[in-house]
């Protein structure tokens, strides 16, 4: 369950529940410590499948060592604090909403990304497989329905009144996603509908001009997208 957190100035009332690091931190990855060897590191980062392992001295989070980083020791039997890291010192908060941990991910080509609390110590790390499987298991993407992508210009783009034809129809938005590129004035918005008859809500964006450019029934995409998370996870493991 996402937790509930606090903010200042509220009163210590809760606020709405959203996604947050600590929801989904990893128990399995330890840390290294910098007497450990680049030896240790790479048979830790072989045996759990991951590019990247956090380095902690006394609770606190010293870096993030690579795969790199080893192989460019001289001797792999040094400890790794007698070397320099590729990477700064990449983390996030343990309030940090998930969006934020894939953009640290995504920025720093992560496979891993450190998580630390208010006090600056170390408390885990969330996993990219980890954070793949969380939103490839969320509700908006086991829930029923069916795929809708529009294309329209950046200037016309409003998600209310794209909902308000999708419940004119007796449907709902379970989840919408928006990509747009920076050389581009138009945008695709892809949303997930709670209905598997599409075709009325299909026409009914035709009626306002909005351009369809793809539509997915349930069963098409649903075997397509687990046949892409199936070989994502292959990957990751490798």
């Amino acid at each position: 369950m996402p937790k509930k957190i606090k903010t200042e100035g509220k009163n210590d009332k809760d606020i709405e529940e959203i996604m947050i690091a600590i929801e989904i931190l990893s128990q399995t990855v330890p840390p290294l410590k910098t007497s450990d060897t680049g030896d240790k590191a790479m048979h830790w980062m072989n045996e759990l499948h991951l590019r990247h392992l956090p380095i902690v001295n006394n609770e606190q989070l010293l870096g993030v060592i690579s795969e790199e980083d080893v192989m460019n020791f001289n001797d792999p039997e040094e400890p790794i604090g007698a070397h320099s890291l590729s990477l700064i010192k990449p983390f996030v908060r343990e309030d940090d909403h998930l969006y934020d941990v894939i953009k640290v991910c995504v920025n720093n080509q992560l496979s891993i990304v450190p998580v630390i609390d208010r006090e600056e110590k170390y408390l885990g790390v969330v996993t990219l497989e980890d954070l793949i499987k969380h939103f490839a298991t969320s509700g908006s993407l086991i829930d029923p329905g069916t795929l809708i992508v529009l294309e329209m210009n950046k200037r016309d783009y409003s998600l209310a009144e794209v909902a308000r034809i999708v419940e004119s129809e007796n449907a709902a938005i379970l989840s919408a996603y928006v990509t747009s590129k920076s050389d581009s004035t138009h945008i695709e918005l892809t949303i997930k509908i709670n209905s598997r008859n599409i075709e009325p809500i299909v026409a009914t964006f035709d009626r306002f001009g909005y351009q369809i450019k793809a539509s997915f029934q349930e069963s098409d995409y649903m075997d397509s997208l687990k046949e892409r998370y199936d070989a994502l996870m292959n990957y990751l493991n490798v």
